[in-house]
């Protein structure tokens, strides 16, 4: 059996909550940061689960949880987030199964469009995307936070 059909990629359940946070861990060091409070990964994945729960996905491998993604459909555009191959399973396919499958989920909705960012930082991510036929919108990202701290600074 080769080792992209020996991944079955399913929603997410709360019993994965610990497995995926070592993978984003690994994935992304950010969640590592203390000084980053918005890049806790258990606040993604809670505030993942009050909103279109349905559109987050493991990839597993027997039992182990080896990659994830996260969509979402505002009924105007579809976003992707988290996508995360665990190091030792990277280059066999899986991050674009995980791709596909949310593409799918988002096409099911009637989603016209599927944006996703990756920090200008990471050629090899936009490198993966852009082989998948991702290409750069001519667009800025605006971004603005919305914690305590930002909105105090403009009262």
């Amino acid at each position: 059996m080769n080792e992209v059909s020996s991944v079955a990629i399913r929603c997410f359940d709360a019993r994965d909550t610990e497995a995926v946070v070592g993978l984003w861990q690994d994935a992304f060091p950010e969640y590592r940061d203390p000084t980053r409070p918005q890049r806790n990964p258990h606040l993604s994945i809670a505030n993942k689960l009050a909103t279109q729960p349905e559109l987050f996905f493991v990839a597993t491998r027997d039992t182990r949880i080896v990659g994830t993604v996260m969509a979402g459909y505002d009924g105007h555009r579809g976003w992707m987030y988290s996508l995360a191959v665990d190091a030792s399973a990277r280059r066999h396919g899986i991050g674009t199964q995980l791709v596909a499958h949310a593409e799918r989920a988002l096409i099911a909705r009637g989603c016209p469009k599927v944006n996703l960012q990756v920090l200008s930082a990471k050629a090899e991510v936009q490198a993966f995307y852009e082989a998948l036929g991702y290409r750069a919108d001519a667009v800025i990202s605006l971004g603005k936070r919305l914690d305590g701290a930002a909105l105090e600074s403009t009262a």
